[in-house]
């Protein structure tokens, strides 16, 4: 059945998912309390974005797991997975732009599934010092937040990749590696293998942000279909407040212009905002530049979306849809078409427009679905 979401530049829905089951190490789970207590939402606001609080999934906390080496806390992982996805569903048929506050990096993969409801294409900007490219296989610690790419292509620890009914979760050209500084040798092997775009971190400095970021805009053809922005804050050069930190990588100039050009986007359909610890920022320096970058990405956001534009008729399907067209009307200024049918139900635009007996029919602008 269509599903009318009328896009809000405006608005922001927060989430919390307070996880660092995919780590190694505790830690992360605390980001998404200490950036609210830090100020985010009030920042938000006061630069003209309607904010709402949708608070927090149950916490999953990292524990050793000797009993899987290749592939550490997976069921931890699985838990929060399973849960974030029907809320990123509900913030995106909102119209609002889900703004995900998470722990570790695996959070991304119910980010892309929740928006894939909606959406038939859903490319991935995945802004990382690391490429996560490892397998259980390939990896040297079991550690899952290492190979979230692998997940969301399709080759990574079976219970992940079938998270996704139909993996993979991004095809690979529809997926850029942003910002990589790290490398393992198995990912190094991969990265030959696999026809990933990837913007090391050297060839954004050469580029400079903003056109590395035009570029990879154009590759994952974020101008015509909706995308996902993993944002991994260990991108920054010096950033301590993480697990992982480096001295090399993007300068805080550089990503703050690639982000930009990233926000700007009306096809953008989530942000992720990961591996921020806490427990790494005693004076809340890391929080404070973590919600200035946030602040001043969105009110360019803000102001590029500004202009009323009629938005594109999107003819994208649920995540379980059979693959069967449907007739979608053309949008009106602002709004966005999608179609659910995650049973396989398909809908005419003519069957769905007259109510059920009894019924009245729903006010203009109300979303049609099935699955309320």
């Amino acid at each position: 059945m269509a599903v009318k979401i009328v896009r809000q530049p405006n608005k922001i829905a927060l989430l919390g998912v307070p996880t660092s089951a995919a780590a190694m190490s505790a830690g992360h789970e605390g980001a998404p309390a200490a950036l609210r207590a830090a100020g985010l939402i009030d920042r938000l606001r006061s630069i003209g974005c309607e904010v709402s609080d949708l608070g927090d999934d149950p916490i999953q906390v990292y524990q050793p797991d000797e009993e899987s080496p290749r592939a550490r806390n997976v069921p931890r992982v699985l838990t929060a997975l399973e849960t974030l996805k029907p809320r990123i569903e509900q913030a995106v048929k909102s119209g609002a732009l889900p703004l995900i506050l998470s722990g570790d990096c695996s959070v991304v993969l119910a980010t892309i599934a929740g928006a894939r409801r909606y959406f038939r294409h859903v490319s991935l900007i995945y802004m990382d010092r690391d490429a996560d490219l490892n397998t259980p296989a390939t990896t040297s610690s079991g550690c899952v937040d290492g190979m979230v790419i692998s997940h969301v292509i399709g080759r990574g620890a079976a219970e992940l990749v079938r998270f996704w009914g139909e993996p993979p979760l991004v095809r690979e050209p529809d997926l850029a590696l942003f910002g990589v500084d790290r490398l393992e040798p198995g990912e190094e092997e991969a990265l030959r293998r696999a026809p990933l775009r990837v913007y090391r971190a050297a060839d954004v400095q050469r580029m400079g942000g903003a056109a590395a970021a035009e570029a990879a805009i154009e590759r994952v053809h974020g101008s015509g279909h909706e995308f996902v922005l993993h944002f991994d804050v260990d991108v920054i050069a010096g950033f301590q407040a993480t697990n992982n930190p480096g001295t090399s990588g993007l300068r805080l100039d550089e990503v703050r212009a690639a982000l930009a050009v990233f926000a700007k986007q009306k096809h953008l359909a989530a942000i992720d905002v990961s591996a921020y610890n806490p427990a790494k920022d005693p004076d809340g320096s890391g929080a404070k530049l973590i919600i200035d970058l946030l602040a001043g990405v969105l009110t360019e956001r803000l102001e590029a979306l500004k202009p009323a534009v009629p938005a594109e008729s999107a003819t994208v399907a649920a995540a379980a849809s059979s693959g069967s067209e449907m007739a979608i009307p053309p949008a009106a200024p602002g709004e966005a078409w999608s179609s659910e049918s995650l049973e396989g139900e398909a809908e005419s635009t003519e069957a769905a427009s007259e109510p059920p007996a009894g019924e009245q029919p729903k006010t203009s602008g109300e979303a049609e679905d099935s699955h309320s």
